[in-house]
């Protein structure tokens, strides 16, 4: 699939009705200037699709699917988490629910601070990596999506830092900057961040 096959289609819909996703990914393509009307699902009416895949990869492609169904347009989704690895990887897919209700940010934050607290020793950080995989397909069946993977590395802090972002960015050390996702400006977070990253590799794909 060519950038100019889907692109020549008018518009393109964001598989996501998570408010502060979309906030990100309307300034990130704001920067992209697409010769497309890039809408969110909710504006169509669509609900989030059923997310039942085992990894970041297929439960993208999952919501793309759905959304490009549901609407007869080409269509990107955003599946992203937080990792951390001395605990498995968790809560990983799971991270938007990881407390039981999806998107209940501060229980979830709770909950890896918590699952976290008998791994807490001698002050020695814990890493933790933000992942985002984006999936884009041209239709609901197609049979090659286009895949985009951003992952950003750094430290799980003890307890939440900062106002800005949403989900687990209060959390999330960047120890080279000093600063947490949540104390960063939206500027400054896109530049580095997983979804950043994401979208700079989808961004790179249109020229090819």
């Amino acid at each position: 699939m060519s950038a100019q096959d889907w692109l020549s289609q008018g518009t393109l819909v964001l598989a996501s009705n998570n408010k502060g996703k979309i906030a990100e990914f309307e300034k990130l393509f704001a920067e992209l200037d697409l010769p497309v009307d890039v809408i969110p699902q909710g504006q169509l009416n669509i609900e989030d699709a059923i997310e039942d895949g085992l990894s970041f990869i297929e439960n993208a492609i999952i919501k793309a699917r759905h959304a490009s169904r549901i609407s007869g347009n080409p269509a990107i989704a955003d599946d992203s988490g937080i990792c951390v690895p001395i605990l498995g990887g968790a809560p990983g897919i799971y991270s938007a629910r990881y407390a039981g209700e999806h998107g209940n940010d501060a229980e979830n934050n709770e909950k890896l601070l918590t699952n976290l607290k008998p791994f807490r020793k001698d002050q020695q950080a814990i890493e933790g990596m933000f992942v985002c995989v984006l999936a884009l397909v041209q239709h609901a069946d197609d049979p090659l999506p286009q895949i985009f993977q951003g992952i950003w590395v750094g430290e799980v802090l003890e307890q939440a830092r900062g106002e800005n972002g949403f989900g687990y960015d209060p959390l999330f050390l960047l120890p080279e900057l000093g600063l947490s996702s949540a104390e960063m400006t939206k500027d400054e977070k896109n530049k580095i961040s997983h979804r950043g990253q994401a979208m700079q590799l989808f961004r790179a794909s249109l020229q090819k």
